[in-house]
């Protein structure tokens, strides 16, 4: 039987692999709502949802793999830190624009 921080371990690791599918899934149909409608608001939505579940958790996972494994130094940490909270800041950022722009 596995050890109950294994199985936490792997339940972190797919929880945050969906919500980056789920993410990408959602801003991609909000591009397609963009394209179809040619609105500004639609593209902020689409690209916020991007960045904040696609890009931000998809630099989050790399890096710490490649943390992990000895691959990166561990004085990257904090810079990858960073980039992944830049990410979300601008993803939610533009979300927050889509929500409170009329066009």
């Amino acid at each position: 039987m596995a050890p109950v921080a294994t199985v936490i371990d792997w339940v972190i690791i797919a929880l945050a692999l969906g919500s980056t599918l789920v993410g990408s899934y959602v801003g991609y149909q909000a591009y397609r709502g963009y394209r179809r409608h040619d609105s500004r608001t639609m593209q902020a939505l689409s690209m916020g949802l991007f960045f904040l579940t696609a890009v931000a958790f998809s630099i989050a996972f790399v890096g710490s793999l490649l943390l992990r494994e000895g691959y990166l130094g561990l004085q990257y940490q904090q810079p990858l830190t960073l980039v992944t909270r830049l990410f979300q800041f601008f993803g939610v950022l533009l979300i927050a624009y889509s929500l409170h722009s009329r066009g």
